[in-house]
């Protein structure tokens, strides 16, 4: 059975669209996964540490087979295929592939929290995860609702 999943991707090192398509193309490549809708490219400014270049980031829609921690483990399978290196928390990165939220799951390990537990509070994630599933519930407001109460919204730039 498929099961639906949001996953955010972002870059802010290198060529950062590039970055993201290559990452989609090896997420389609992934036995289990079926990329369903993909955003647009959104400009972003950096979140939690600021002092780095801006983001590009993006939201995805999947349909996968996969457990949630597979589902993971994929993610950064490609992650470490194009070249990410996790030397600082939340510092700049090639790529970064977070999961999101996977209706009907919650998972609370040392690996893995889901829903992703700054999902709400962060824009750059909610204005690309909008736009391919705005009427999507979650916690009783869709995702469009929750776009629209966090007040940084408007330094999130649609790019392509």
């Amino acid at each position: 059975m498929k099961t639906t999943c949001w996953i955010s991707l972002g870059a802010n090192l290198g060529d950062r669209a590039a970055a993201l398509q290559a990452a989609l193309a090896q997420l389609r490549l992934t036995p289990g996964i079926e990329v369903s809708k993909v955003s647009s490219f959104y400009e972003t400014p950096p979140w939690g540490k600021t002092d780095q270049p801006p983001f590009l980031n993006a939201a995805a829609e999947l349909l996968t087979t996969l457990s949630p921690l597979a589902l993971l483990q994929a993610c950064q399978r490609i992650e470490d295929q194009l070249g990410r290196k996790r030397l600082e928390h939340w510092g700049p990165r090639t790529i970064d592939l977070d999961l999101l939220h996977i209706p009907g799951c919650t998972v609370d390990s040392p690996a893995l929290q889901l829903p992703h537990p700054y999902l709400l509070q962060r824009a750059f994630v909610l204005v690309p995860l909008a736009e391919i599933a705005g009427s999507a519930e979650f916690q009783g407001h869709t995702f469009a609702k929750w776009r629209d109460a966090l007040p940084d919204r408007n330094t999130i730039q649609k790019k392509a």
